[in-house]
């Protein structure tokens, strides 16, 4: 009988494992910690647990933080959980920026913007504010997403519009450090008639919906995010669209 190698036991073993058993895994050995810690691996876990039959939303209340499990598409009241934030923050004060591959993305109100990346499966966090975040968070103005990129660095993009002029800033979890990237030169879209969505992540591309609330009244707009070239660029709603229907339909 051959023996069975260690890339089969990560891939066919550990990625069936709950998220709380691989993370004490990867406390045993630099190797568990690096192959436990690879995007690919990462992905394929996500899917793996994305196939069983419960799945999980987080819903941040006014009083409490509630975990509802989601089977065959419905909300089942009677298994609804409330869990705490491992930091002493009022879930009040809290705010969800974006989320990716089981990591929420969250920002505490109370200390003006202080983001945090964290994992509500394990309860582990982590701080990634630096001093330039010394501004309070504006829904409509600040907004961000999750990525890795080719190299399964884990990225945070943030984008803070103010005064008329936007920024944007990537994190590097490997790095452990913030830096400034090139955001759209000269775009009415900082100004503070417009309100940006939170992220959307699809196929290496970050989307955000920014929407003008003052004049013109109704004007929307697509900003992607190219997660591999960190390019920005804007995609506008056609004017007028025709919805064509199947004569089978009715």
């Amino acid at each position: 009988m051959e023996k069975i190698g260690m890339e089969m036991v990560v891939d066919e073993i550990f990625s069936r494992l709950p998220a709380k058993a691989v993370d004490r895994f990867k406390s045993l050995s630099k190797y568990f910690r690096k192959e436990l810690s690879t995007h690919n691996f990462e992905f394929k876990h996500s899917r793996r647990a994305g196939y069983s039959l419960q799945k999980k939303l987080l819903s941040l209340k006014h009083e409490s933080i509630v975990v509802d499990d989601i089977v065959g598409g419905n909300l089942e009241l009677d298994t609804s959980k409330t869990i705490t934030f491992p930091y002493n923050i009022h879930p009040s004060y809290l705010r969800i920026i974006s989320s990716f591959n089981a990591l929420v993305l969250v920002c505490n109100e109370r200390i003006l913007c202080e983001l945090m990346l964290w994992n509500p499966t394990t309860g582990r966090f982590k701080l990634i504010s630096d001093d330039y975040f010394n501004h309070r968070f504006d829904r409509n103005s600040d907004t961000g997403g999750m990525y890795f990129d080719q190299f399964d660095d884990l990225k945070v993009l943030h984008i803070k519009c103010c005064r008329n002029v936007g920024t944007a800033r990537v994190y590097s979890r490997r790095l452990d450090s913030w830096r400034k990237i090139d955001f759209l030169n000269d775009s009415k879209l900082a100004s503070s008639s417009y309100s940006w969505s939170p992220a959307t992540y699809s196929g290496k591309t970050i989307y955000f919906m920014v929407s003008n609330y003052w004049f013109p009244p109704g004007e929307r707009n697509i900003v992607t995010f190219d997660v591999i070239s960190e390019s920005f660029s804007v995609l506008c709603f056609p004017e007028h669209m025709e919805v064509i229907l199947a004569k089978d339909i009715f």
